[in-house]
């Protein structure tokens, strides 16, 4: 079986370093690079493709709501117009860049509040899923599993890759833990290859409580930010490569282009 094994990164911005992107793009099949809205900056942005390139990694534009102070972690009531231009906006930042680089940009994932909401609210999640159409009806969405942001781009045709949080706890309903509740963050490389190897035994998110909730399990992803994000990725890539064929998304959804 193919998997694959996603991490965001390019969240550095001028002289603020964040993350260790050299040390984990390696170790990824895929990464998502933010587009300046939340993170990032152009130089930034071309650096992170650069490295991508080099390590023979997928690439994925990473948008956010317009929310550069707060990392793009706080919530946002665009109207619908407004958000399908800023996500369109965003993609075609990176896709300018990468297209610079020799790099095709193969797949979509909302970073933060706006994938947060987007996994609430099912009319912003069909705005997401339009954006991303309008842009390239080729993308790929990468979407949390259980999601009303995967239902949404399945319905909009797109190709939809559902993935689950190495490095962060699920509520009973399948939504993320909000990072404000203690335990909403899974700390250790162990915890998090035991959190990861447990839900792709049973085909299931499993909840903080223990509820087990089946879905499709197609990519697993580890926050580039976190301070155990080099030794989460590098053990979970090795305890999977017992088991899976390890892949880009183009190659799990057979869109290569």
């Amino acid at each position: 079986m193919k998997i694959n094994l996603n991490a965001d990164l390019g969240e550095s911005f001028g002289a603020w370093k964040m993350g260790s992107d050299e040390e984990i793009l390696p170790l990824l099949d895929s990464a998502n690079i933010a587009c300046g809205f939340h993170a990032g900056d152009p130089l930034v942005m071309r650096n992170t493709l650069r490295l991508a390139r080099h390590h023979g990694v997928s690439v994925g534009a990473h948008p956010a709501f317009p929310d550069l102070q707060g990392f793009g972690r706080r919530r946002m009531n665009l109207a619908p117009a407004e958000l399908e231009a800023v996500i369109i906006y965003q993609i075609g930042a990176l896709a300018g860049l990468a297209k610079a680089e020799g790099v095709e940009v193969t797949h979509v994932k909302p970073h933060g509040a706006m994938s947060n909401m987007a996994c609430e609210d099912r009319k912003l999640a069909d705005s997401v899923a339009r954006a991303i159409k309008a842009h390239d009806g080729q993308l790929i969405l990468l979407a949390p599993a259980l999601s009303p942001l995967a239902d949404a781009g399945r319905d909009a045709g797109l190709a939809v890759v559902e993935e689950i949080f190495a490095d962060r706890a699920y509520l009973d309903d399948g939504q993320l833990m909000p990072r404000s509740r203690e335990g909403s963050m899974i700390h250790g490389a162990d915890a998090a290859s035991r959190h990861v190897g447990a839900m792709l035994a049973e085909g299931a998110l499993i909840s903080h409580s223990g509820k087990r909730l089946p879905t499709p399990i197609g990519s697993i992803c580890v926050h580039g930010d976190g301070p155990d994000a080099v030794a989460i990725v590098r053990q979970l890539r090795q305890s999977l490569e017992a088991d899976y064929e390890l892949a880009g998304l183009p190659e799990l959804t057979n869109r290569s282009r």
